[in-house]
């Protein structure tokens, strides 16, 4: 089992796509990863082999397969094995696998996948023991609340959490009323994610008043840390429906973070008239983008189409910041309105068509002629254009060919081109067909997509050396 490339398969997606091994899942192909895991090393498959296997309550099984990936001290199977030995009633045995000081690792990383399996156990006061050293970094205190969830110890988490958030209070106001001329106080580090997690564990424990006090109280002393303690203060009232408080926020200070759940919340309650009329006002303001793009939202999930356009078709010519073209073009499609979106992307200005025609443009409107049915059209487009002016010219006839109901033709025309993104559009068509081992074996292995991106890498170093000689890294890399 070679751990280089377990983490380069995790770093960059490599071997089966985590969204395949769902699908062939779900299509009953779980003996397939379990092959795929065993014949080809594939973290990916392993993983979504175990899930199946637990689910069917095949924990012996399930250990099998992630044994030797376990074996190999690599930690992500590491965490897997433990879980899988767990809900098989090893308890013993997954601790010891887990033990980071019986592996020669010492990181936080292996200690808190350690604390989780002790939680699993039902051993929760010797993982918050176990979690104690390294409960300043951040992550270590958002694992700490997920990992305790549900497991009936949140007073004891609290009385891990409640000091580090008081402490953070407590230097915050420090820093607040200190004379500048003054020696610094020491680093607070990552404390400030102690309020967002108290207040998550309060939530969840029914206190949900005394959440939202605490939590209004920093972010109205400006006690926390970057704008997602803010972003999670608001996401807090509206989950809790509380409108009032949210009011304050989209329309203070905190306009930006409050406004979009304001809105959704007032939708959710019949209030659309009531965020509509918000998002105009905000609309007149210095700054209005944010609230077009959120006024857009909320007119296309009321299906008031035109009304959206309207809105914010403005923008639509703009070269820079603040066009929401695009955006519109997704959402329209989402909503099963492919034809609108083909329109907006025809009649735009010359200037607009000049800086991006090309470049994205047309190949949306190509992806969008074959969600609309108009597939063949789209082909006659792409091939009566000159080969070299179409990028990735093979794939995208070939996604055309399918969505057309040609399916047998874009697999013929998938199977002898290069590449890894061929190869998964190959397998992804043949999963659709059922064809799911044939899937797998057409998606090269984990050495082989790293033997193709290493010369890809090699390829673009010698394009870089002839300077302004060489090719253009943006016409190479333009999709």
């Amino acid at each position: 089992m070679n751990v280089d490339d377990l983490q380069w398969q995790k770093a960059h997606l490599g071997g089966v796509l985590p969204r395949f091994v769902d699908e062939i899942l779900a299509r009953g192909g779980l003996e397939t990863l379990v092959e795929a895991a065993r014949e080809r090393e594939d973290w990916f498959c392993a993983v979504g082999a175990v899930r199946g296997l637990c689910a069917a309550g095949e924990f012996e099984r399930a250990w099998t397969v992630v044994e030797a990936f376990a074996a190999a001290g690599w930690q992500p199977a590491v965490r897997t094995g433990a879980d899988v030995l767990v809900r098989w009633d090893r308890v013993e045995q997954a601790l010891e696998l887990a033990h980071p000081g019986r592996r020669g690792q010492e990181s936080a990383e292996a200690w808190r996948d350690y604390a989780e399996a002790l939680v699993r156990a039902g051993r929760a006061d010797e993982a918050m023991d176990v979690l104690s050293p390294y409960l300043r970094e951040g992550w270590v205190l958002r694992s700490l609340v997920e990992m305790t969830d549900g497991q009936g110890c949140d007073e004891r988490v609290l009385e891990v959490l409640t000091p580090l958030a008081e402490g953070f209070r407590h230097a915050k106001g420090q820093r607040g009323a200190r004379d500048l001329r003054e020696a610094p106080l020491a680093p607070t580090g990552h404390l400030w994610e102690a309020l967002p997690a108290q207040a998550r564990v309060l939530e969840r424990s029914g206190r949900v008043d005394e959440a939202i006090r605490l939590l209004g109280a920093d972010v109205a002393a400006r006690r926390y840390g970057p704008e997602n303690t803010v972003g999670f203060y608001v996401e807090l009232l509206a989950r809790h429906g509380r409108v009032e408080e949210l009011r304050d926020l989209a329309t203070g200070g905190r306009r930006t973070a409050a406004a979009s759940p304001y809105v959704k919340v007032l939708e959710n309650l019949g209030r659309a008239e009531e965020a509509e009329a918000y998002l105009r006002d905000c609309m007149a303001g210095e700054h209005p983008g944010w609230s077009e793009s959120i006024l857009m939202d909320l007119l296309i999930r009321q299906r008031r189409f035109d009304d959206a356009i309207e809105a914010v078709g403005h923008t639509f010519d703009e070269l820079y910041d603040g066009n929401l073209l695009q955006a519109a073009l997704i959402l329209l499609a989402e909503q099963g309105r492919p034809d609108l979106a083909i329109g907006l992307t025809e009649g735009r200005s010359p200037e607009y068509l000049a800086e991006n025609e090309t470049y994205w443009l047309r190949s949306n409107r190509w992806w969008l002629m074959g969600e609309a049915g108009r597939a063949r059209e789209a082909i006659a487009q792409i091939e009566a254009l000159p080969a070299d002016e179409v990028d990735d010219r093979e794939l995208t006839i070939a996604w055309l060919l399918a969505q057309d109901g040609r399916v047998e033709e874009a697999i013929a025309l998938l199977r002898p081109l290069p590449g890894r993104s061929a190869a998964n559009d190959l397998a992804e068509l043949l999963i659709r067909q059922n064809r799911l081992a044939e899937a797998v074996a057409v998606i090269p292995d984990v050495a082989a997509q790293r033997r193709e991106q290493e010369m890809e890498r090699k390829r673009a170093a010698s394009d870089s050396v002839g300077g302004w000689g060489g090719p253009s890294t943006v016409e190479a890399s333009s999709t």
